[in-house]
Parts: structure tokens; C-alpha cells; sequence
């Protein structure tokens, strides 16, 4: 009887274990909302220009907000719908509302240029980040954005290209390439579908 045991109860860990060994293929926007969910990011997804307004204004109201630092001039017209000050020198206590470069889905990570921060080192801007992206910008990987970016500014490459990496400030990188820069940021992502 306890050979019958072992036999079944081993067959059907090995099944176990080999469904769990089984590629799974999502989709970019998937890949990428379940890699940045994990490392701590809050997503909220919009349809309509309408509801990335009312998904901003609700989080101003959540962190008690009056203030954003906010440098692009389309996001202005957001902003000023909204019952708040926006201002456009970095201050590192008022949250910073930006657009990005693209969205990479393997690491869930987010790509920026000096198109979005200037001169600024990303450790050095504000701890609160609320990112407007499209879902147009999502690509599978660096190689694939950093090309995206050769393309589209063909001619006027922007510098300073780098990402957040972690989305809770508390977490830390242990890459020591990154030792004394710290990429993480308390991070919204208001995903906009464009597609």
C-alpha cells in the first residue's frame, strides 16, 4: 500500500512541477502591468482623457496634495482643470507630474529623457511620481525602447535617458552599478489607451 502511495503521490508532484515549468506568453501591456505591479507601482488604467483627470484628481485627494511640479506644457492643460497650484521648478517635497518614453515590459520598468527631466538626476527629483503614458509607448525591452527613442528623435537624440526602477522608496537596489543612485520612486502610472 505504500508503495501505490509513493507511486501516485510523486507522479503527481512531477505533473505539478511541470505545469509550473511551463512558459507563459503574456502581452506587452500584461507583462508589463504584472512586472510593475510587483516592484511596488500603482497603476490605473484609462480609457477617455476624462477619467486620466478624474484618476489624477483622486490622487491629489488621497495624499492630501495642493501642488504639482509639472514641465510639460500639455500636461499643464490637465493640471489646470484641476483645484490645484501647478508650478514648473523642481522643488523635492511637491510630487512630479510627467509624461515618460516609452514603458519596458520585461523589467516593468519606466524610460525617461531629458525631454521629461532636464539636467536632474532622477534621485534627485521628489520621491512621488504620477507618470502619464500611453499605451503606444509600451515596448518589450531597453534595446527596443533606447531604439525607439534613436527613431523618433533621429537628429536630436535627447540625453540623460535613464529609468525608476522601484516603485516603494523604501526598496533598494543591490546592482552596485547603481550604488550612491537611487532609482526608486513612490509611483502612479496613469496608462492611457491609444491604441
Amino acid at each position: 500500500m505504500n508503495f501505490f502511495k509513493k507511486l501516485f503521490n510523486s507522479n503527481t508532484e512531477s505533473s505539478k512541477e511541470e505545469i509550473n515549468r511551463q512558459p507563459v506568453d503574456l502581452s506587452l501591456d500584461d507583462l508589463f502591468v504584472h512586472n510593475f505591479i510587483n516592484k511596488g507601482g500603482k497603476f490605473l488604467y484609462c480609457t477617455s482623457i476624462n477619467e486620466v483627470i478624474i484618476n489624477l484628481e483622486n490622487i491629489i485627494k488621497e495624499n492630501k496634495w495642493s501642488t504639482l511640479t509639472c514641465t510639460d506644457f500639455n500636461l499643464l492643460k490637465i493640471t489646470q482643470q484641476l483645484p490645484l497650484t501647478s508650478q514648473q521648478v523642481f522643488d523635492k517635497n511637491i510630487p512630479f507630474f510627467t509624461t515618460c518614453e516609452h514603458l519596458i515590459a520585461d523589467k516593468g520598468d519606466i524610460l525617461f529623457s531629458s525631454n521629461q527631466l532636464g539636467s536632474q538626476k532622477i534621485a534627485a527629483l521628489p520621491d512621488f511620481f504620477i507618470v502619464y503614458a500611453t499605451t503606444s509607448q509600451l515596448v518589450k525591452n531597453t534595446s527596443e525602447g533606447l531604439t525607439g527613442i534613436k527613431t523618433h528623435f533621429s537628429g536630436n537624440i535627447p540625453t540623460n535617458i535613464s529609468s525608476v526602477t522601484n516603485y516603494t522608496t523604501e526598496r533598494n537596489s543591490d546592482d552596485f552599478l547603481n550604488y550612491g543612485n537611487c532609482n526608486s520612486k513612490n509611483l502612479y502610472l496613469l496608462l492611457f489607451e491609444d491604441l
